[in-house]
């Protein structure tokens, strides 16, 4: 080996500038890809696992401040038999569910239309706009809107829909209306992005064959296009739901849970009785109960979609 090294010094330079390659042991290679991720995992878990596990301790308590006294499940058994929770629970459902309705409807529509046509495809990121502003910033615009310049109440007497300004902030319903309308206004393109995504990755062959079959574009929608999409529509809706579950922003800015607490989200309770009431483990409690609530409806609403998607 020396000798021939010796005899051709291009290859001598060649092994000199190469470097030493180290064999990794089979534990040393199984450990690497958990080494890369390992950060992100401790992040996480720093993140959400802690402050959960803390969260179901402080709900064993009555926290006031620095006094901490052990109680057990009384805050949970208080809870149950609290009529503004179950006020809170139903607005959250009431609210939150009339607005992923709508939501869905509008941004499954807008799909159906933008992932084919080279027209309104070429508009997309017109779409996306009102998801790029501030939650904040958004709510004191309806805000304004809504109640404090008294937009919309104008713009419907002007075309003769109402004879007198509405006020949307005291009427209970109109109240919930501004709420679903802002969330609608500013989250819908979220889900668009999702269905519009899921339509274009969909194998264009079995549209086609579809359309030389003779069948009507509304047919191949219906029949082959929403089929397919009934895992992504599952994962989209659970995620845009779990994020209604925690609204906050436009009620805290909006109406602030009134009229007569007909606006009052969990979330809103759960701030409501933690920073304006003091009552920590009481707030910690209902926490962990909305994210059982949550985990549950999202666990059996996905499985049921995707049993559903394989069928």
């Amino acid at each position: 080996m020396a000798e021939a090294i010796a005899a051709n010094p291009g290859r001598a330079a060649q092994v000199a500038r190469s470097p030493l390659k180290r064999r990794r042991s089979p534990l040393q290679r199984k450990a690497f890809p958990y080494l890369l991720v390992a950060p992100a995992v401790i992040y996480l878990l720093g993140i959400t696992f802690y402050p959960g596990l803390y969260a179901i301790y402080q709900s064993l308590f009555r926290v006031k401040f620095n006094s901490w006294t052990f109680i057990g499940l009384d805050n949970y058994s208080k809870l149950l038999g609290d009529n503004e929770f179950w006020a809170s629970l139903w607005n959250t459902f009431l609210m939150g569910s009339g607005a992923l309705l709508i939501e869905f409807v509008i941004a499954l529509t807008l799909a159906a239309f933008a992932y084919r046509d080279p027209f309104i495809r070429s508009w997309r990121i017109l779409f996306l706009l009102p998801m790029l502003f501030m939650p904040s910033a958004v709510s004191f615009l309806w805000k304004l809107a809504f109640n404090d310049g008294r937009v919309v109440s104008d713009i419907l007497m002007r075309i003769g829909f109402i004879e007198r300004p509405l006020d949307f902030l005291g009427d209970v319903w109109l109240a919930r209306l501004s709420l679903i309308i802002t969330d609608v206004w500013q989250w819908t393109p979220f889900l668009f992005v999702i269905f519009v995504a899921a339509l274009q990755g969909q194998d264009a062959e079995i549209e086609e064959a579809a359309r030389l079959d003779g069948a009507r574009w509304s047919q191949i929608f219906w029949n082959i296009s929403l089929p397919m999409l009934k895992p992504i529509i599952a994962v989209a809706l659970v995620l845009r739901g779990i994020d209604i579950v925690t609204m906050f922003t436009s009620i805290f800015i909006i109406t602030g849970g009134t009229p007569g607490g007909a606006t009052e989200t969990m979330s809103y309770f759960i701030y409501r009785t933690g920073f304006k009431r003091f009552d920590f483990g009481y707030a910690s409690a209902a926490s962990v109960l909305l994210l059982a609530l949550t985990v549950i409806i999202a666990q059996t609403f996905v499985k049921r979609f995707f049993r559903s998607g394989r069928d």
